[in-house]
């Protein structure tokens, strides 16, 4: 493979990759490392990359572990920074505002309590877009395995925010 196919093959999922590591990794530096060794690594197996069906799948699973390698080595948990996100339409009130401003931060300290498989999970499914099919590839689970983490994990966020919604109402 030439240099032409690997951009042409390669290339496009680059922002794909780049929002999965920044996702995991909470660091838009250590993101971009994560996506220079993932190239590079792909690129010292160009001539192998037509066996695979998907290379996009694969760049996602390398993408994956050197993430999650990097989270063991610095022992790191946290995957959503939440000082970062911002509510805003245009439309609501202030006090509106701050509400749904206290619901993304509950949101995502509910998220952050997930299994880290969990958080991939939805992440490749909810943010990313992925088919059952493609988070198999990515994460070598089977399909029904992933749709029972999924189910898990909504089950467990749901019932987490109603908890503390009830408890609030109180």
């Amino acid at each position: 493979m030439n240099i032409d196919e690997f951009t042409y093959k390669v290339l496009p999922a680059r922002n794909k990759l780049f929002r999965l590591a920044k996702t995991m990794l909470q660091s838009k530096e250590e993101a971009e490392d994560t996506l220079q060794e993932v190239f590079l690594k792909l690129w010292t197996i160009r001539q192998g990359l037509h066996a695979y069906k998907s290379v996009e799948a694969l760049a996602m699973k390398m993408t994956k572990n050197v993430c999650l390698n990097k989270l063991k080595s610095q022992k790191q948990n946290k995957m959503v920074d939440v000082m970062h996100l911002e509510v805003d339409s245009g439309y609501e009130t202030p006090y509106k505002k701050v509400e749904l401003q206290d619901s993304v931060s509950i949101m995502n300290a509910i998220f952050d309590e997930l299994p880290q498989q969990q958080k991939l999970i939805m992440h490749l499914r909810n943010v990313e877009g992925y088919s059952f099919e493609e988070i198999e590839q990515i994460t070598g689970l089977s399909i029904n395995n992933i749709r029972v983490i999924l189910s898990r994990a909504r089950q467990q966020v749901k019932e987490n925010y109603l908890k503390i919604q009830k408890y609030e109402d109180d």
